[in-house]
């Protein structure tokens, strides 16, 4: 009897929790002030500036991440004391994207690449920046840094990268 109780409870539980709408990652205010929609990045962005035109981006140097991970490694933290001395007050909102490399699934490396983006972001506010100024993205696998397929390429691809909305 319990069992069938428990059961039932996880069945319910599924089915208000999948009626919930999340908003997903891609959905930010960065590219030309509009929020992104569920068109593919390849449609909706250049591959110059894939954040959007009012986005500067390539100011500062992405951070990396070691395999399946979202640590922001000690061997960063000089990238990001320079990103929030920078940024601090600019008065300017700061995107942060997520990227990973090609392995693994497209809902996998999205997730990733969001986690990799909140943790830059938490470390960025621990560094002083306004939280309400600082946004995140993730774009997972796609716009590769480096399209080879070995490790050098999944290295490079493993990283977040900075833009600031003009």
């Amino acid at each position: 009897m319990k069992r069938i109780a428990f059961l039932g409870m996880a069945v319910a539980m599924a089915f208000s929790f999948s009626s919930c709408k999340k908003k997903s990652s891609e959905q930010f205010a960065g590219i030309d002030g509009d929020y992104v929609s569920g068109t593919p990045l390849s449609d909706r962005v250049d591959g110059a500036n894939f954040f959007g035109s009012n986005v500067q981006r390539g100011q500062f140097s992405p951070v990396y991440f070691g395999f399946d991970s979202y640590e922001v490694s000690g061997a960063e933290s000089a990238k990001l004391q320079q990103v929030a001395s920078a940024v601090r007050d600019s008065g300017k909102t700061l995107i942060i994207a997520g990227f990973t490399d090609e392995r693994g699934t497209a809902e996998y490396n999205r997730g990733l690449g969001e986690r990799r983006a909140l943790a830059v972001r938490e470390a960025l506010i621990a560094l002083g920046l306004n939280s309400a100024k600082v946004q995140t993205v993730s774009f997972g696998s796609e716009m590769p840094a480096d399209p080879s397929s070995n490790e050098s390429a999944w290295a490079m691809n493993r990283r977040a990268e900075f833009g600031l909305v003009q």
